[in-house]
């Protein structure tokens, strides 16, 4: 069986790292724990102003979208 962080690093992988990618920054999985899911943005995504943007409508919506029970995308 599938875990939900397993499925979570599967969507990063997929759906949202390639995306920030083209624009020259990147995401890494910290950890999953009781639906919130902890993430670092890296390169120009990390002091980008529209980064707490980025987190809340792209990132986190889409790991709501396909990882049932996420809660909620904590940066760390």
């Amino acid at each position: 069986m599938i875990t939900m962080e397993e499925k979570v690093k599967e969507v990063i992988d997929r759906d949202i790292r390639p995306l920030l990618m083209m624009e020259g920054g990147s995401i890494e999985l910290v950890g999953v724990e009781d639906g919130a899911v902890k993430v670092r943005l890296t390169g120009t995504c990390a002091g980008c102003p529209m980064s707490a943007y980025t987190l809340v409508n792209f990132v986190e919506a889409t790991l709501k979208a396909k990882v049932p029970g996420v809660k909620e995308v904590i940066p760390v």
